[in-house]
């Protein structure tokens, strides 16, 4: 099998990156070797794992590409790692999460076009409607500013609360909630840890790939989906500035734009809970 898959242990990887130990070459992208370029790609387990899997399998080597994929858990770690020149490009991220992480960490790096999005839902055990929700009930929210504001747009949509006049939906946070009338208890979590503690809340808001992961389908059992028009959260290729115009990563995220691709994505999530964004 072509493709490596390298899960990384979030604590080990921070540990040497923090000491020093692990770092690349910034100024290069990929290995060549025989008229192969090997990619080093960054990516969440699913979905982008899979589109990977699947370029790497069926179109990467007519392309003079050989991926090797380096999975991460940790959203922290992708752009560090890119940063750092560890990995080659990331799949991972949208773009306000990038633009914060630009404006946070420093880093250099450059989007390209979308090419999926996994709609965010609230899940619940305990009820099969919004509208059910109890008085003061538990809800389970993303402690990132880039997917909390997201997710606070999808309950106002919901009518669940409202945001103050003027807030951004991108940058909102949960002190720029104006209106509570179920007196919701919010209760902030890491985004890779809400699936895993559904049971201890009343409902939650789950990226869609930690709930593809957790067996959830956001399309079937999320009780609220957030809407996919016009949505400005869709995923894509990172590269570093420095190396956006090489003709390799160029080559990668045309495949991944590729008639292919998008037939992929529909058939292995035809429920919805990954829609194609081009």
């Amino acid at each position: 099998m072509k493709i490596k898959l390298t899960a990384l242990a979030a604590s080990a990887t921070l540990l040497l990156t923090g000491c020093g130990l692990v770092g690349g070459d910034t100024d290069s992208v990929g290995e060549e070797d025989g008229g192969i370029t090997k990619l080093t790609i960054g990516a969440t387990p699913v979905p982008q794992g899979d589109v990977l899997r699947f370029v790497d399998e069926n179109l990467a080597e007519d392309a003079g590409l050989d991926l090797e994929v380096t999975e991460y858990t940790d959203y922290t770690l992708p752009n560090k790692a890119l940063s750092d020149g560890d990995i080659d490009a990331n799949y991972f991220q949208h773009k306000p999460y990038l633009d914060s992480e630009v404006e946070g960490q420093g880093y250099e790096l450059t989007a390209f076009d979308p090419i999926n999005l996994e709609p965010f839902a609230l899940f619940s055990k305990s009820i099969k409607d919004v509208d059910d929700l109890p008085k003061g009930a538990k809800v389970g929210i993303n402690n990132d500013p880039a997917n909390q504001g997201r997710a606070l747009k999808m309950l106002e949509e919901a009518k669940v609360i409202t945001l103050k006049d003027g807030v951004d939906a991108v940058d909102a946070k949960l002190s720029d909630v104006e209106d509570n009338p179920k007196d919701v208890e919010f209760v902030e979590a890491d985004a890779a840890q809400l699936a895993r503690t559904l049971d201890d809340v009343d409902a939650s808001v789950i990226n869609g790939n930690n709930a593809l992961e957790a067996g959830l389908s956001p399309a079937k059992d999320g009780i609220v989906l957030e809407d996919a028009k016009d949505n400005p959260y869709g995923n894509f290729l990172a590269a570093r500035t420095a190396n956006k115009d090489d003709e390799n990563i160029k080559k990668l995220d045309e495949l991944l734009h590729s008639p292919e691709v998008k037939k992929f994505i529909e058939d292995k999530w035809s429920d919805g809970s990954v829609l194609p964004s081009f």
